[in-house]
């Protein structure tokens, strides 16, 4: 006969309707819950958001798990906020994005016919569509490459790499213009910045053309470059010296020594 305890049963799987009844009742008897606002939850959304961006990166599931719920308790927090106010609902919010992705898809759930989201928008609306819809807030790298793909998405576009690698070379010409070769003196600022603007833009259109986000390769190289600076700083203060105690050939050394250092951990 067997005596041992029974083991203890596994946790119900939890729905969505269940996180949304959770909300409803953190409203109903959290203080702090009841008093916010969708303008006070702004600042959260936004950490959340970057948090869960965070989590993507650093390619931990555990971790993009809890954030990406993190993430969903505040859509469950404004769509219940404007559920009190009379304004919408989760489902509410659930059906405009059903509406929105099969009107995006007409191919799938449509007519059958494939068609650029920019292009049906342009169509509809009869009028420019580059900017809407793009919060004002975005990162500039992260506007830019939208702005280029809504511009590809009605045509407006390189055919390939080619068109915007040699656009890069064209405005790095124009800046160096602007730069006087023997002294390093800027001879018109403003003139300088629109041309860096313009270089810069360039270089997010050759990123996207290529398949690289722009503003990812520049956390990537952000990354990196902190990561040789430290161990620039481990290298000098093995040696017994301050790194920022040195000249710049001499930081220069160490520099060459982080990057030698990575060519030989990458070979080996």
């Amino acid at each position: 006969m067997d005596t041992s305890s029974p083991s203890p049963a596994a946790p119900a799987p939890r729905s969505l309707d269940d996180a949304l009844a959770l909300m409803k009742d953190l409203r109903a008897r959290c203080e702090w819950d009841a008093a916010q606002t969708h303008s006070s939850l702004r600042p959260y959304l936004i950490e959340e958001a970057h948090e869960v961006d965070d989590a993507i990166a650093g390619g931990d599931d555990a971790t993009l798990r809890d954030e990406l719920g993190d993430l969903l308790l505040q859509v469950l927090f404004h769509s219940v906020v404007a559920e009190e106010r009379g304004a919408f609902g989760m489902q509410d919010v659930a059906g405009a994005l059903i509406a929105k992705m099969h009107a995006r898809h007409p191919h799938l759930y449509g007519d059958g016919i494939k068609r650029s989201w920019e292009s049906m928008k342009a169509a509809k609306t009869k009028r420019s569509t580059l900017e809407d819809g793009l919060p004002a807030g975005l990162p500039s790298l992260h506007r830019a490459h939208r702005l280029q793909d809504r511009a590809a998405g009605v045509g407006f576009d390189w055919d390939n790499a080619l068109g915007p690698l040699a656009k890069v070379r064209e405005e790095v010409e124009e800046v160096a213009a602007l730069i006087d070769p023997e002294t390093g003196a800027v001879r018109d600022q403003d003139a300088l910045e629109a041309e860096l603007g313009d270089l810069l833009f360039a270089v997010v259109n050759l990123c996207r053309k290529t398949s690289v986000h722009g503003a990812l390769a520049l956390d990537r190289t952000n990354a990196k470059f902190v990561r040789r600076y430290a161990t620039m700083e481990r290298l000098a203060a093995a040696d017994g010296r301050v790194l920022t105690e040195l000249s710049l050939e001499e930081q220069d050394t160490y520099w060459d020594a982080v990057k030698a250092e990575e060519r030989g951990a990458t070979e080996s």
